[in-house]
């Protein structure tokens, strides 16, 4: 594919992950069955502790959330209390996580609980975050021309600086201006983007978004963001709508900065 031009008035860039900086590959065939081969075992370990406290907690009102909405999912109550069968209560958070994973939820609840446990994959070295060679360099020629570089991902934030901070490139959080999750509002809703770029201090027309969703490039088009889909080996196939639409990208090397020195 030719260079595609950032525009001009462009001072931040605001980047997607799965299948934009990484490989799905990395999220569906190792950060994804790290969970479900562990998820028992880390319940089991950590389940008096504040933090999986915390996480069982925000399952739970998850759940409720779903139940009022009428979705389907997993019927059960998770209650921490002393009177609580704990391998019962634990086979629940477990049935619901798996649900939610089936699914592919996006809840902040399920991806603060993930985030959780790559921690300790990734401190480890179990586990080393996938960035495509392309990406990097290219980071790092953006902040040369004075751009600043934010995330935006369903991953939680610690999930997304544990990816970038034990990366196979070693540590590179430093090249990032910041981070955003779901927490700010869900990846396919107008409005998050909106609320990014107030929290960046700049206007929508300001951010130029990479993504490789087309419901998420919809929705910060909307918002008045510059677009660009990016297009990676196994990523969703897009139709000829879709790709008349879009500017397209295989690599951000094709990225041009125009109007700086």
């Amino acid at each position: 594919m030719a260079t595609v031009s950032i525009p001009a008035r462009t001072t931040t860039i605001l980047l997607d992950i799965e299948g934009t900086t990484t490989p799905i590959t990395f999220v569906k065939d190792i950060l994804f069955p790290y969970i479900r081969e562990h998820l028992e075992d880390h319940l089991s370990t950590h389940w008096e502790e504040d933090e999986c406290k915390q996480d069982v907690h925000l399952l739970k009102k998850q759940i409720e959330e779903d139940m009022r909405q009428n979705r389907s999912c997993p019927v059960h109550t998770v209650d921490q209390t002393v009177h609580t069968d704990e391998e019962k209560a634990i086979r629940e958070v477990v049935e619901n996580v798996m649900w939610q994973m089936a699914a592919d939820r996006k809840s902040t609840a399920l991806k603060q609980l993930q985030g959780h446990m790559w921690r300790a994959a990734y401190t480890s070295g179990r586990i080393k975050g996938e960035i495509y060679p392309d990406v990097i360099p290219s980071i790092r020629m953006w902040r040369e021309h004075g751009l600043k570089v934010y995330i935006y991902s369903s991953g939680s934030v610690e999930a997304q600086k544990l990816l970038f901070g034990y990366s196979v490139e070693g540590d590179v959080l430093d090249l990032f201006d910041g981070h955003f999750d779901t927490t700010i509002g869900a990846k396919v809703d107008a409005k998050s983007y909106g609320r990014i770029a107030e929290r960046i201090g700049c206007r929508p027309e300001e951010i130029t978004f990479l993504t490789d969703v087309i419901r998420e490039a919809k929705a910060a088009e909307e918002a008045s963001m510059n677009v660009l889909v990016v297009v990676r080996p196994g990523n969703m196939e897009l139709t000829d709508e879709e790709s008349a639409s879009y500017n397209l990208i295989t690599s951000f090397s094709q990225l041009q900065l125009i109007g700086r020195a």
